[in-house]
């Protein structure tokens, strides 16, 4: 009986939606239709409607006159959100002119207040969040940028926020702890690796450490194939959820998988609890850390290889003795092993240049550089930042040239990397490395499913 009313009032439904044949109508009737039945299949088990008591309650509504919804509208300000970067120009005025904020009193407050007044002072590359009005009248301002001291930057970073209170403003300064966040990521080469994570969103500092990772088992300089794909997961790290990328903090690589030329490479990081050193290591366990960087910059354009060349200065061919990278001046050089600085001053062709000795009567050359970090009897570890690319002594053109000298001998310096030593896994830390390898294992598997870009977690 109950099913028969249902397909009879379905029935009914059916025949109203004939009669108006659109697409929303005919779903929503397929709805109500199935709620027919379903309603009156449960019907029994629910209080007969009639039996309920009933009150009627009856509520004059006034509405607003036209003129006074008109006023309204007028008065109703949704505020207006810019954010930029200070520079080193700037001053309270033309910030908040940048900005789109018109506000005499906001920018004498910026001049005046002890702590506002900061926000000018210093580095420039502040991040400032200004919220005004429509009329430009500042509500709010933040802005975020890195810790003071240097022992805190790696955790913490600076809030300063400037906050309208009637007719006066109040202004706090704060050290906030800094956030981590994991997110995945892929992407295809098309023409070069930079190229490719840049339309994948991916920040140049993880495509650096991706490019180190494999860097001694793909030459990213000569043997790039269209057509490779790389996964990985790696860690920003954030600032009130916006990621940071101030003083080159901006996150690790965790793991990642590069098919290059059809053959799959596989790395992961790992810190070993006991000495507190972290490296990349393959899959099995063995390490992608070798006692030799292959190159003294994190990703920059090979200029000039390891062979014969026509000397742009000298105007003959002549064998060339290391690898000049070209990259803008002020570029971090790195030291390509641990060491300690034999030299680092002004040397002829070379200009201001830096020696490293290794052991094994092994040395490093760094040349033409604009800036020194070291000197003399300085020890240094893999990978530590010890000047700047620059032009000085006979160079054409801003660029790091490079050397690797065995007794004396210069060698090629790609060659020594590859052939160097492997850093090994301490057996103590295997248990720990195999759960942590699993986790990014499912991680790069997530990884691999999306299309050229990123997901957070």
């Amino acid at each position: 009986m109950l099913m028969a009313r249902g397909k009879a009032l379905t029935a009914t439904a059916e025949a109203f939606a004939s009669r108006h044949p659109r697409a929303l109508t005919g779903t929503v009737v397929g709805v109500l239709g199935g709620f027919a039945v379903t309603a009156f299949g449960i019907a029994p088990l629910a209080p007969d409607a009639a039996d309920l008591q009933q009150h009627e309650i009856t509520e004059a509504i006034v509405p607003q006159s036209l003129d006074e919804q008109l006023a309204q509208l007028a008065s109703f300000d949704p505020g207006l959100s810019r954010t930029d970067l200070t520079r080193a120009a700037d001053t309270a005025d033309t910030l908040l002119k940048r900005m789109g904020a018109f506000d005499p009193a906001a920018a004498l407050f910026l001049r005046n207040d002890p702590t506002a007044k900061r926000l000018l002072q210093g580095r420039v590359g502040k991040r400032v969040q200004v919220t005004a009005t429509a009329s430009g009248q500042v509500q709010s301002l933040v802005a975020r940028f890195a810790a003071e001291t240097p022992e805190q930057q790696d955790s913490f970073f600076t809030r300063l926020s400037i906050t309208r209170e009637g007719d006066h403003f109040v202004s706090k300064w704060e050290t906030v702890a800094l956030e981590n966040q994991v997110r995945l990521g892929s992407g295809t080469i098309r023409s070069s690796l930079f190229a490719a994570t840049d339309e994948a969103n991916i920040p140049d500092a993880i495509a650096s450490q991706l490019a180190d990772m494999f860097s001694g088992d793909i030459d990213f300089h000569r043997e790039l194939r269209k057509g490779d794909r790389f996964s990985l997961v790696y860690e920003v790290k954030t600032a009130d959820g916006e990621p940071i990328n101030w003083d080159g903090r901006a996150g690790r690589l965790l793991a990642s998988e590069f098919v290059n030329n059809g053959k799959s490479y596989q790395s992961v990081w790992f810190k070993d609890g006991a000495n507190g050193k972290g490296s990349y290591y393959g899959f099995d366990g063995e390490s992608k850390r070798r006692s030799f960087l292959a190159s003294p910059m994190e990703f920059s354009r090979v200029t000039s290889s390891f062979a014969m060349r026509f000397h742009p200065i000298l105007k003959t061919w002549r064998q060339h003795q290391g690898i000049d990278y070209g990259a803008p001046t002020g570029t971090a050089v790195r030291t390509v092993g641990d060491g300690q600085v034999a030299f680092a001053g002004w040397q002829n062709g070379f200009g201001n240049v830096i020696q490293i000795k290794h052991n094994g009567d092994r040395m490093t050359v760094y040349g033409h550089l604009s800036r020194i970090d070291v000197k003399r009897g300085d020890r240094v570890e893999q990978g530590q930042k010890i000047g700047a690319v620059g032009a000085t002594g006979w160079a054409t053109g801003p660029h790091l040239h490079f050397e690797f000298r065995v007794s004396g001998k210069q060698q090629d310096p790609r060659v020594i990397a590859r052939a160097s030593e492997a850093v090994a896994l301490p057996a103590s830390a295997r248990g720990a490395f195999q759960a942590q390898l699993a986790a990014a294992k499912t991680q790069l598997q997530a990884a691999a499913t999306l299309g050229d870009g990123v997901v957070g977690e």
